[in-house]
C-alpha cells in the first residue's frame, strides 16, 4: 500500500529529488530562455561556397548581427580563421569571405558534417566529421605558427 501512496503524491521514483510537487518541474519550454551553443552543418554543395549556418543560430545572435565570427579548429592550435557573416534579411546567416580558406585548409569536402560550438565573443569551435561520421583530427604544422597572414592557406595536417 505504502507504493501506491507515494504514487498518487507524486512523490515516487524518478520525480525529481526531495521534496516533490510541481516546484521540481522544470519550467514549460515556452519560458526557458533561447540558447543555442552547437549545431552542425551537413556538406551537400560545393564545399568551398558561402555556408548557410542554421536559422534557430541566427535567430540566437538576432539584435548583434555580426559583421564577422572567428572559426578554432578543434585540434589545430589557438589560430583564428576570421569569416564574414552575411544576413540575407529574411533570418538566414552565412559564413562568407573565409570560408573557401578554412574549408581546403580542413579538408572540407561533399558528405562531410561540420560541428560547430559557440565559444563567446563570436568564436565557434569547429570539429570535422568525414562521410563515414568519423571524427578528423589535426594538428597545427609548427613552421605555420610564426606567420600572421589570413590570406594564405596553410592546412592542418592530418596525423598519420
Amino acid at each position: 500500500m505504502a507504493s501506491t501512496s507515494r504514487t498518487r503524491t507524486g512523490r515516487g521514483r524518478g520525480r525529481g529529488g526531495r521534496g516533490g510537487g510541481s516546484s521540481s518541474l522544470p519550467p514549460p519550454p515556452s519560458t526557458l530562455p533561447l540558447i543555442i551553443e552547437e549545431f552542425f552543418i551537413i556538406i551537400y554543395e560545393d564545399p568551398l561556397v558561402k555556408k548557410a549556418l542554421p536559422k534557430k543560430f541566427a535567430d540566437y545572435l538576432d539584435g548583434q548581427e555580426p559583421a564577422k565570427v572567428y572559426l578554432r579548429a578543434a585540434d589545430c592550435g589557438p589560430r583564428l580563421w576570421t569569416m564574414e557573416v552575411l544576413f540575407d534579411g529574411q533570418g538566414q546567416m552565412y559564413l562568407d569571405k573565409g570560408w573557401e580558406n578554412f574549408a581546403i585548409a580542413h579538408g572540407v569536402d561533399f558528405g562531410c558534417y561540420v560541428h560547430f560550438k559557440y565559444e563567446c565573443d563570436h568564436v565557434l569551435t569547429v570539429k570535422l566529421f568525414d562521410g563515414t561520421m568519423c571524427r578528423k583530427y589535426y594538428y597545427l604544422d609548427d613552421e605555420d605558427t610564426d606567420d600572421k597572414s589570413n590570406d594564405d592557406v596553410k592546412p592542418c595536417i592530418h596525423p598519420l
